[in-house]
């Protein structure tokens, strides 16, 4: 893009990779902006958010934009902002629907902790793990330390995969309605 020389823009997947969005999954890191033309790190960017859509994926689009909204940066199109923080937590919800189970508080801050769903009136709250962020041994104290502090707080705190919501669907269902009905704070 440089050597295009002045007026040239950088737009699309590396547009995308400038403003650090769409970086490997294990990346902490998170910047982004969905902006027409703007300048980053002293070189032209063109609209990244609108010129990923029909060049990658769907789910990579998705992705950027909850990137760049997390970022605090605006990004266009007049879309809703988002609640949840990947995709697995956005299928969470549409097994929900799906299953018609009540619809829960998405990363409600419970504690020191910022729960993926929680029924608070029922006193249920949900995790759901996948193996790219809950490896290690760090992530396994950390996760059982949530726990631990959910159920000291009356919680019944329930953990759910991906693969589990897409294969055992009738299992988790009906694991998630028993903990609906059967606990109650208060």
């Amino acid at each position: 893009m440089l050597a295009c020389g002045e007026g040239a823009v950088l737009s699309h997947g590396s547009a995308a990779a400038l403003w650090g969005l769409l970086r490997p999954i294990d990346s902490d890191d998170v910047d982004g902006r969905g902006s027409l033309v703007t300048v980053r790190t002293r070189i032209p960017v063109a609209r990244t958010i609108e010129d990923l859509r029909g060049t990658v994926p769907p789910n990579l689009v998705r992705r950027a934009t909850r990137q760049a909204e997390l970022a605090g940066y605006r990004v266009g199109g007049g879309a809703k902002p988002r609640r949840t923080r990947s995709d697995l937590e956005d299928d969470f919800l549409t097994f929900c629907e799906r299953h018609a189970l009540p619809r829960p508080e998405v990363n409600v801050k419970v504690g020191r902790f910022e729960v993926d769903f929680v029924w608070r009136l029922q006193g249920v709250a949900v995790e759901t793990d996948d193996f790219r962020y809950h490896r290690g041994s760090v992530a396994f104290e950390d996760d059982h330390a949530r726990d631990l502090e959910l159920r000291r707080r009356g919680l019944a705190v329930r953990r759910f995969t991906g693969q589990q919501l897409d294969e055992q669907p009738g299992l988790v269902a009906a694991d998630l309605r028993q903990a609906l009905a059967g606990h109650r704070i208060g």
